[in-house]
């Protein structure tokens, strides 16, 4: 916000509406609400608080936690499953937590834009997104395979055993296609950070528009060239993030 020329009433709405409106708020919509002119203002705007929304002192998930990855994109011709042409692969770590009755539910959420499937890329996601000593609980892929020499206990499930993060990986999608109509790969760790912030919040509203503006106060945000520099990965990285995508809850 700093030497910003967008009245802080409106920035304090752009934070309400991202943080606190269930299905989100995308660039045309906060444009419409908020009444500002230039679509370019909006977007920019919204992208500086998705920065706002990575946490620098992020902790490790733990317990046990389910971990899979997804692609992200329209249906192409080429390839399908884990070499699928033309898609973005995103991989995904999900707390779930004991409620009590042999029931369980979804705690707090990683995801992460990764090259491929290789055990390289998937061990790295692990190791940065899940702390020593949890369970890690993934289907039979190689890629997987001797993630326990991290120090995990490594629990191999059938695909429709893993519900939870499934369930999270529709919830995603349809939040994609439905608020945003589709998004760029260029930005789309940026949605990604936002689609966990508010899923790690989801029970808090007003806590999360709190801490998007206290988060906000101190946080490196791109500028309007960095967003639309060339290339398909964008030209600004997060500087809190080493590959990892998102905060603590």
């Amino acid at each position: 916000m700093h030497r910003t020329r967008t009245p802080l009433t409106t920035w304090f709405w752009a934070a309400f509406f991202v943080s606190t409106h269930t299905p989100g708020f995308s660039a045309a919509q906060f444009q419409r609400h908020a009444g500002i002119r230039n679509y370019k203002v909006a977007f920019h705007m919204l992208h500086k608080l998705r920065a706002a929304m990575v946490r620098p002192a992020r902790d490790r998930l733990r317990g046990l936690v389910e971990v899979d990855e997804t692609y992200i994109g329209g249906p192409q011709e080429g390839k399908r499953g884990r070499g699928a042409a033309g898609k973005t692969l995103v991989a995904a770590a999900l707390e779930v937590l004991d409620a009590g009755e042999k029931k369980e539910r979804a705690g707090r959420l990683r995801l992460r834009i990764i090259p491929d499937a290789s055990a390289a890329s998937l061990h790295g996601f692990i190791q940065d997104s899940v702390g020593p000593e949890a369970t890690i609980r993934t289907d039979d892929w190689r890629g997987y395979k001797r993630v326990a020499c991290h120090g995990y206990v490594h629990q191999i499930v059938r695909p429709k055993e893993a519900e939870h993060i499934h369930r999270t990986f529709s919830n995603l999608k349809t939040w994609l296609e439905g608020t945003h109509h589709g998004v760029s790969r260029k930005h789309l760790q940026a949605y990604l950070n936002e689609f966990v912030f508010r899923h790690n919040r989801r029970r808090t509203p007003m806590a999360a528009f709190q801490t998007v503006l206290g988060l906000a106060s101190h946080a490196t945000a791109p500028t309007y060239r960095q967003l639309l520099a060339a290339g398909t990965k964008g030209g600004w990285v997060h500087p809190n993030l080493s590959g990892a995508s998102e905060s603590r809850s």
